[in-house]
């Protein structure tokens, strides 16, 4: 016999069921072939319940579909071939009957009410009475001990179970459940009767429903096994190891800067149900979680302010009402760059000029030139403004110690104003080119600010172009006033530039040949009248002169040589 106790108070729903399995039932009638079903068939009802009864044909067109009972009835409901009826109030075993008419012949099914008592009934002041204690019935109340919200794996959690009433006690059992799993099976004695089960808790059993059911065997009374069960109670076990998390944070923290805070712990379970938390003081960040596997990682980005001086790094990880903490020493400062100025950007050459560099009460700070100043001390210098000082720059470093040394710098650039000067060595004084050929005059001068250059010939005022190729024509030979000029003054420097003309070559080539061509005559004339023997004696002419003969004379300085 199937126990059909929770559809006996919920009569609708009890209803709809019967109309959906009645025709699934095997029909039966005392002897007769005809298919006539009574639902629910040997039902079991408390004294004073009531009973939802159908009753069901499937023959053709079937009528007069009734219910026959000395029990209070009423139609609840009926349809094309069954019929509805409420029971109420039945206090004793009892037979109803169904019949009908199917093809012009009554037939009927006839099925038995078994009433029995459900246990001890509380009186006003909340003790249970005991008499009705000789009666059958099953347990008023069944309750499982709420479980802890947690419990540490290892660690023994029991079970424990109250029963109270039902009866009779020698048939009453009371099973310890976990899901579908019996775990302890024991009988029920004392009021209320209580059994109780211990374990250890495992990680398996994390989520598990354990409940309590009482099994109420009357099947010896052919009353059948009538079960009662308490509500389930869920277990949820966990795991923190007895280490602390691992916490990577800096020691030394700078106000304003950002920095990562890191947080780590291995052997969680269940890690999705840890809180991990990182604080800076009492500043709570804002986390990123990793969960892989039993690890749980948490990074966060903070910035240290002033006022967390002396504060602490904190991570904690919470599971299962336990908690594991590290906590971290830090220091928090501030370390602005030092203030370098100086009293004049742009000084005019020989003017004095003061630079000052200075921090916060704790910073040293050190001048390029300057004498070393205690920690809190600006360190200043001061110069007479040169032309070697134009561009010059002046570098402030700033030591602050925080139980390391730290250092930052800050430089500055000096202008010094000067007038134009031109180096000779940048633009020489003599030029020479030829005529249609593109040169390049090269003049430069120097000067804060850079001063503009301009040549122009001493007397046309003809100008060329400086730095920039052009071509040599024979009217640019000449002397040039070279001035360089800037809002601080002037200066001038002559250049003189020559142009030789394309054609004096062949003129000096010619030249050269007439006086080569000269040298040449001459040579050969000396030659000639040098070099021809001389010839000396007596000459016979053919003629006869009247005049005298001519007499051989001998040289000077041939004296005792005989004539020719």
């Amino acid at each position: 016999m199937v126990p059909l106790g929770p559809l006996l108070w919920a009569r609708q729903s009890l209803l709809s069921l019967l109309l959906l399995v009645c025709c699934l039932l095997p029909p039966g009638a005392q002897g007769q072939a005809s298919s006539l079903w009574v639902e629910p068939q040997d039902p079991v009802v408390p004294t004073g319940g009531s009973l939802l009864v159908n009753c069901s044909a499937d023959c053709p067109n079937p009528n007069q579909i009734a219910l026959e009972t000395d029990l209070s009835k009423k139609l609840v409901d009926s349809g094309l071939s069954w019929s509805a009826f409420q029971l109420s109030n039945v206090t004793s075993d009892s037979e109803i009957i169904c019949s009908s008419f199917c093809s012009g012949l009554q037939i009927t099914r006839t099925t038995g009410i078994t009433v029995y008592l459900p246990g001890k009934v509380s009186d006003k002041t909340g003790n249970f009475t005991n008499d009705n204690s000789k009666h059958t019935g099953l347990p008023e109340r069944v309750e499982l001990a709420p479980l802890p919200p947690w419990q540490p794996v290892g660690d023994s959690f029991t079970l424990r179970c109250q029963v109270w009433g039902g009866a009779p006690r020698a048939n009453l059992t009371v099973v310890l459940l976990r899901g579908q799993k019996e775990l302890s099976r024991q009988p029920a004695v004392g009021e209320p009767a209580e059994v109780t089960a211990t374990g250890p808790a495992s990680r398996e059993d994390y989520g598990a429903n354990f409940s309590c059911r009482t099994e109420l065997d009357l099947r010896h009374r052919g009353l059948g096994l009538f079960e009662n069960s308490s509500t389930s109670r869920q277990l949820r076990t966990f795991a923190l190891p007895m280490t602390s998390p691992h916490l990577t944070a800096p020691r030394i923290l700078e106000v304003g800067k950002e920095f990562t805070v890191g947080c780590s712990l291995d052997g969680v379970f269940p890690v999705w149900e840890a809180q991990v938390h990182l604080a800076l003081g009492d500043q709570m960040l804002n986390l990123t979680v990793l969960r892989h596997g039993d690890m749980l990682r948490a990074t966060a980005m903070a910035t240290a302010r002033e006022e967390q001086e002396g504060a602490q790094m904190v991570c904690n990880v919470t599971l299962g009402g336990d908690s594991r903490e590290t906590r971290k020493n830090v220091t928090v400062y501030r370390f602005e760059e030092p203030m370098l100025y100086l009293s004049e950007d742009s000084a005019l050459e020989g003017t004095m000029v003061n630079v000052t560099c200075k921090a916060g009460t704790r910073v040293q700070v050190t001048l390029d030139g300057a004498p070393i100043m205690a920690p809190g001390q600006p360190a200043q210098l001061q110069l007479n403004a040169t032309e070697s000082d134009d561009g010059r720059n002046f570098s402030c470093n700033a030591r602050l110690e925080v139980g390391k040394i730290l250092h930052k710098n800050r430089s500055v650039q000096l202008s010094v104003l000067y007038g134009p000067k031109i180096d000779r060595a940048k633009c020489p004084q003599r030029w020479m080119w030829k005529e249609k050929s593109y040169q390049v005059l090269e003049c430069q001068a120097r000067g804060n600010p850079a001063p503009t250059m301009n040549c122009s010939q001493e007397v046309s005022k003809l100008t060329v172009p400086v730095g920039i190729p052009f071509l040599v024509k024979l009217y640019h030979n000449g002397i040039y006033h070279c001035q360089a000029v800037s809002s601080q003054g002037m200066t001038t420097v002559e250049v003189v530039i020559e142009v030789q003309d394309r054609n004096a070559r062949s003129v000096t080539i010619a030249m050269v040949v007439l006086v080569v061509l000269g040298l040449v005559i001459i040579t050969a004339a000396l030659l000639y009248v040098f070099g021809v023997p001389k010839r000396s004696g007596i000459y016979h002419m053919k003629d006869r002169s009247t005049s005298l003969p001519l007499t051989s004379k001998q040289p000077d300085g041939l004296a005792g040589e005989e004539p020719s």
